[in-house]
């Protein structure tokens, strides 16, 4: 079965010569596979017709179309199709009371998709996106199943659900007034009070919706979301923001809540993800294609099936490469040749301090940052970058510098090419930036698509991008891992060890992700203090003693998976817990 997508967004018909139509083979057979209908700007593909040659991919200049060969029997499981020759959904999870249920995979695997058939807002169409919406065919399709009770309460009102958006930075858009009158007015289970000092809202109950920080708004919608009286409760993105601590308290709060309820979570943190749900689905597919969801296993089981590639009872790869971590606290032997210095340096910003004792970073080393928000990290980094000056002391070296922001902005009118043209031009047909840059983010995926239309992740991938491509002494990244799903982290610490090893250039990341700080950090840098009023700097130094220093402060600690090496958050109070609190080894590396 061949399934045919064709993006609109990216097929423009009056610019090009219709190359798909012209050079399809079937259509040069007077067999109409590719037709261009009066009334209708865009091409129609008919999937029964198609031979899957790939041709008219490879011939739109626009990169509009995607055809993908999937197993004849898949049709049978389609759940939803949006239109013809756009995505289509297979199968959906099942949610079971008491327990915490996700989807693991890429963006554009249909996860958002199930959440909304999930919740209501979409009724499946099991591939007829011509009829109206038939609740009836939903029920007899699932009929004798727990999910066909599912949508027997969902569809009688028996069953009300609420979902916590992976939009929070849009809250300011849709909500006005102080924090404490919006959590206030939708707290029908009483216990805002509890949340508040169990998130650390405090101080940010009497501030300004549209003055709150983005790991604000995540814990604000996170909470509303468990104030609200509900029987399904469903979470899309809970880590964005937020450090480790608050994380694990989120995750907390949402692990009580299962006990009563049914819950499920998308989440890329591995790590959180790992130590929250009870049962994960893992999703394959094509971005923007299709999607399947797969049959749930155990949460140890479906990362590790994820981080090797393979789905074994579905005899699926997904990827073509293993992702591996190290038990070795250093990944590799350091150079020691130093490419920049800094001296002790302050700097006051009025209600914060921040102290950053001497270090040094040396070639092709990458130094992973640390520390819980508000504690100086991004400030120290622009430091680094000389875009703030240090109160006393300096950087001894100055040397060229790339620098990727926290956060970014898209004000650059025009296309993602001509992005990079403007600011990379030369480096546009070199080999090695082309395929250990460029290719593993995909970056030739949204070259013509405008700057300012990109979504968060694409765009995170092209600031990636600009940021490593070009020629500097030292590379600062602060927060590479931010909107991006579990596949790109891990593309990207690919990416970045490619890199560093490749130049023999330094380089500093900041990221709360530990599962991708563990996996491209050769040292690491530790900031700890008290959040919003002083920060200090430990480091750099070795993995073991770094995290160690960290994790003691959080409480937390880490254990490393037999199979994949992988870092595992121990349960709070259980015995592996326990045991390495009292040696002191809250990392084991």
């Amino acid at each position: 079965m061949h399934v045919a997508v064709l993006r609109k967004d990216k097929c423009h018909p009056k610019k090009c010569n219709h190359e798909c139509q012209y050079f399809c083979p079937p259509v040069r057979n007077n067999i109409p596979t590719i037709d261009f209908i009066e009334g209708q700007d865009e091409p129609l593909i008919t999937e029964k017709l198609c031979i899957g040659c790939g041709i008219c991919v490879k011939r739109c200049p626009f990169g509009a179309i995607t055809i993908v060969n999937v197993p004849d029997e898949l049709n049978k499981e389609i759940v939803h199709q949006f239109s013809e020759n756009s995505f289509r959904l297979y199968s959906l999870p099942t949610l079971s009371k008491g327990k915490v249920i996700s989807i693991l995979g890429k963006n554009g695997l249909g996860k958002t998709t199930a959440l909304n058939i999930l919740s209501g807002v979409t009724v499946p169409n099991f591939g007829r996106y011509d009829d109206s919406e038939d609740r009836d065919a939903v029920l007899e399709r699932y009929s004798g199943t727990m999910m066909g009770r599912y949508f027997k309460d969902l569809y009688d009102g028996k069953n009300r659900v609420v979902i916590k958006s992976q939009y929070v930075d849009r809250i300011p858009k849709v909500a006005k007034g102080k924090v404490k009158h919006l959590l206030s007015g939708v707290d029908e289970m009483g216990i805002m009070d509890d949340l508040v000092e169990k998130f650390s809202l405090t101080n940010a109950l009497d501030r300004d919706i549209t003055n709150c920080s983005g790991g604000e708004l995540q814990k604000i919608a996170v909470a509303s979301t468990l104030m609200k009286k509900a029987d399904t409760y469903m979470f899309d993105e809970i880590s964005s923001y937020l450090d480790i601590g608050e994380r694990i308290r989120v995750a907390t709060a949402i692990q009580e809540l299962a006990k009563g309820k049914l819950v499920m979570v998308v989440e890329h943190d591995l790590a959180i993800l790992d130590w929250l749900a009870d049962e994960v689905a893992p999703v394959y597919g094509q971005p923007g294609a299709y999607g399947v969801i797969t049959k749930q296993r155990a949460a140890n089981r479906a990362i590790n099936s994820f981080l090797s590639g393979y789905l074994r009872e579905e005899n699926v790869r997904m990827r073509d490469y293993e992702i591996e971590f190290s038990r070795r606290s250093t990944k590799r032997a350091i150079s020691t040749a130093m490419v920049t210095s800094w001296e002790e340096m302050t700097k006051d910003l009025g209600a914060f301090r921040l102290d950053v004792n001497p270090g040094k970073l040396y070639r092709g080393e990458i130094v992973g940052c640390l520390g819980r928000n508000a504690l100086g990290k991004t400030t120290f980094m622009k430091m680094l970058a000389g875009e703030i000056q240090p109160d006393s002391g300096d950087v001894t070296e100055k040397v060229k510098i790339s620098y990727k922001p926290q956060y970014i902005s898209s004000g650059f009118e025009g296309t993602v090419r001509e992005l990079f043209m403007h600011g990379l031009r030369e480096k546009m047909t070199d080999t090695f930036t082309k395929a250990e840059i460029m290719h593993p983010l995909n970056i030739e995926d949204i070259f013509d698509s405008p700057v300012q239309e990109l979504s968060g992740g694409e765009l995170q991938r092209a600031s990636i991008a600009l940021s490593l491509a070009a020629d500097a002494d030292l590379y600062l990244l602060d927060e590479p891992s931010a909107h991006l799903d579990s596949e790109y982290r891990m593309a990207v610490g690919k990416v970045l060890r490619r890199v560093m090893e490749n130049s023999a250039k330094p380089c500093v990341v900041i990221d709360h992700d530990v599962y991708f700080i563990d996996l491209i950090s050769d040292r690491l840098m530790v900031f700890r203090g008290e959040q919003g009023l002083h920060g200090e700097s430990i480091g750099p130094m070795q993995m073991r003693e770094g995290m160690n220093i960290f994790l003691e402060e959080l409480g937390i600690t880490f254990r490393r998976d037999e199979k994949t090496e992988r870092p595992r958050i121990n349960k709070l109070g259980s015995s592996m817990d326990r045991s390495q609190k009292e040696t002191g080894e809250y990392y084991y590396s």
